[in-house]
């Protein structure tokens, strides 16, 4: 790996980490993350890792979306949670998520890529609790030290910014919540768009999407388009 772990972050969000992480955790995460790569097929690239903050910088995040850990199937993962690359088919829970796109708005929108990277630019931080995972096996990087880092990110968040929405779906994300101070940001909880979750209940017809901006526009901020 040519490139230092901490020098993929190009915005921002290098500061906050460099103010608030230690160059022992990052150069500890690096030689971890060096062998799993050397050893291993890992999703996603390496210069991947970040790109959840590179394209959602910390000043204009309004919108964070906690998701578990990246796909884990070949060409899927790209550094964005919920996110495949373009060309590549939905997986079911980007599916439900588009659903319930559709069901908030009253529409029906056929789409060809399941790239969220719009969303991202919109200020929407579409961030994975663990950011890399060993091809077949989710969660493997869940001991990686990942954790440490984006809940650095969720903290400077919640008391450097206001009015932020946290939307958080199932019980992974749930654990997050008192990590947030609900008198200057809102939680959206719903269950988790995974099949199996989604046809318990819960997630079809929470509005989450509808909600959010709702909640971007009594607070003066720009909506967020869900159907780019």
């Amino acid at each position: 790996m040519k490139t230092k772990l901490r020098d993929l972050l190009i915005n921002d969000w290098k500061n906050v980490f460099q103010q608030n992480l230690s160059d022992h955790f990052f150069d500890d995460l690096e030689e971890k993350l060096s062998l799993e790569y050397a050893q291993y097929t890992v999703y996603p690239s390496y210069e991947s890792l970040f790109s959840a903050f590179n394209f959602c910088s910390f000043d204009e995040t309004k919108v964070v979306i906690i998701g578990q850990d990246p796909y884990h199937q070949p060409n899927q993962a790209h550094g964005l949670a919920f996110s495949v690359q373009n060309g590549v088919a939905f997986p079911p829970s980007l599916k439900n998520i588009f659903k319930e796109i559709d069901v908030c708005f009253n529409q029906v929108t056929f789409r060809t890529s399941g790239n969220l990277t719009n969303w991202a630019k919109q200020g929407v931080l579409l961030l994975n609790a663990c950011l890399s995972v060993r091809e077949g096996l989710p969660n493997s990087h869940a001991k990686l030290g990942w954790n440490e880092l984006t809940l650095q990110a969720i903290h400077q968040l919640n008391i450097e910014k206001e009015h932020i929405v946290f939307m958080l779906w199932g019980n992974f994300a749930f654990q997050f919540e008192n990590q947030i101070d609900q008198s200057k940001h809102l939680i959206l909880k719903a269950a988790h768009p995974s099949p199996l979750s989604a046809n318990r209940g819960g997630w079809f017809g929470n509005a989450c999407f509808r909600t959010c901006n709702e909640y971007l526009m009594i607070h003066h901020q720009t909506t967020i388009d869900w159907n780019v």
